[in-house]
């Protein structure tokens, strides 16, 4: 929890909760209000009992976070602090982006190789279409590796703190979706040239509009230069 950095007068939002061990940190520490919103019905059930220790500071909300819009569980300034399940980080994350100008911050613990996708520079293996969309929108870090050991039980997987810090200019929801279209066709056959990948979104024309040779594939462009093609699709 440390590092979500003051949440003096914040009010945060923590996703997927379980018995509450993050939720108690977060009510120990100087949030505003603390908002924790969990599915699993036994999960609530623990939860409901931290309610009283801290009145008035805990909002428990039951329903699934990929379909609720949480920016309307707290007024700003808002945060999410949350480990997420791991099963549905990534779509949380990508739908979470599409507001981020309404965030904070987001404080977020994934599986290793999710946060490492996330924080990836072009060239690397793990750097694709979730890098290209953080980094786009937010300053990404990967903060802390935390070993399955540091868990009870033990999980499989190694899990990682990532930090994402959203610009202060935030492009407009039509720039964003396409973003979304040009990663997903550019990422989804990266083995291809770009000029294969993009024939569907205008390929080699396209691509000169942008000034990028098209035999380059998608993991060498800088998130400039994939801004650079979304500009020319909209």
């Amino acid at each position: 929890m440390r590092q979500a950095g003051p949440l003096a007068g914040r009010h945060v939002i923590e996703v997927g909760p379980g018995p509450g061990g993050l939720t108690r940190a977060l009510l120990d520490s100087d949030a505003g209000h603390v908002t924790a919103i969990e599915v699993d019905a036994r999960a609530l059930v623990a939860l409901e009992e931290l309610r009283p220790a801290y009145p008035g500071r805990l909002t428990i909300v039951a329903g699934d976070a990929l379909k609720r819009d949480l920016t309307e569980l707290a007024e700003a300034p808002r945060q999410i602090v949350a480990n997420l399940p791991y099963n549905v980080a990534s779509p949380l994350l990508v739908g979470w982006l599409r507001q981020a100008g309404l965030w904070e911050r987001l404080t977020l613990m994934f599986q290793l190789e999710v946060a490492e996708r996330i924080c990836a520079a072009p060239g690397t293996e793990a750097y694709g279409r979730l890098s290209v969309l953080a980094q786009w929108l937010c300053r990404a870090e990967l903060r802390l590796r935390i070993p399955a050991s540091a868990f009870v039980p033990p999980p499989k997987v190694v899990s990682a703190v990532v930090v994402l810090t959203p610009h202060a200019v935030q492009p407009e929801p039509a720039l964003f979706a396409t973003m979304e279209k040009l990663t997903a066709a550019a990422f989804g056959q990266r083995r291809k040239m770009l000029r294969g990948s993009l024939r569907g979104l205008g390929g080699e024309a396209l691509l000169a509009r942008a000034g990028i040779a098209p035999e380059r594939r998608a993991e060498t462009l800088s998130v400039a230069e994939f801004e650079a093609l979304a500009v020319r699709l909209v």
